[in-house]
């Protein structure tokens, strides 16, 4: 039994979480049949999702799902893609997981509009009276997360100056193309494409979206995938106070 762990559709997204709906992609990519349950942060050690359950073995981070499964499988999902692509993939990924993201997380964790509106009901379950007190400081490991890699210390200005520099980037590489490198999806669809979702969102009030949707291309994109990967969810459901 292979099961999924993470969350199903929240803020207008098949998933709160651009690296659950990546692993999403990414299985459905490899032709993996897989159950999905909702994550219980604490029940693993890396205190993250999407964490993955295949028998007795517990595979931790979106990035060694896809490993693990290329390894028993004998498939790789950049297969057909020239050594420069899958290096042009690769920088792509990385540029949209550990850039963009840190922006899109200032605009949800910091403005307090949208914190209430959205992250602040990850904590509907916690005890009423602790609550006030596990969301303070939740925020303020957030900020301090921001703050220590760099980005928390721009101006705004500056922070959307950088992303718009990524997505042109990515509108750019996709062109008039179905998918980054073509007619069909490789393993850098299923990060870029979960992020561009994630931060085009008009849940949350951003310029983020506004920077993504401008792009027609990237708006089709967006369709594109989610037609493709998520016209059904499979989640239990996680119910927003």
């Amino acid at each position: 039994m292979i099961t999924l762990f993470g969350w199903g559709p929240m803020f207008d997204c098949p998933s709160p979480s651009p690296y659950v709906m990546k692993s999403e992609i990414q299985l459905q990519m490899l032709g993996v049949d897989f159950g999905r349950a909702l994550a219980d942060l604490d029940s693993v050690s890396k205190r993250k999702a999407p964490y993955l359950r295949d028998g007795d073995l517990l595979v931790q981070d979106s990035h060694f799902i896809r490993v693990h499964f290329e390894d028993k499988l004998g498939k790789s999902l950049d297969a057909g893609l020239a050594p420069a692509q899958q290096a042009a993939g690769w920088a792509l990924e990385r540029m949209v997981e550990g850039h963009l993201v840190d922006v899109m997380v200032i605009e949800r964790w910091q403005n307090d509009k949208n914190f209430f509106k959205g992250p602040a009901h990850f904590f509907d379950g916690v005890p009423e009276q602790a609550r006030d007190a596990v969301i303070k400081e939740a925020r303020g490991s957030v900020v301090s997360l921001q703050y220590a890699k760099g980005i928390g210390r721009h101006s705004e200005a500056e922070r959307f100056h950088l992303a718009a520099r990524d997505i042109d980037a990515v509108a750019r590489q996709l062109a008039d193309q179905n998918y980054l490198f073509g007619d069909h999806p490789v393993a850098a669809d299923a990060s870029v494409g979960a992020v561009l979702i994630s931060g085009a969102t008009e849940f949350f009030e951003t310029p983020l979206t506004g920077l993504i949707r401008r792009h027609a291309n990237l708006v089709a994109y967006m369709d594109r995938i989610k037609a493709r990967y998520f016209a059904r969810n499979l989640w239990p459901s996680f119910e927003m106070a």
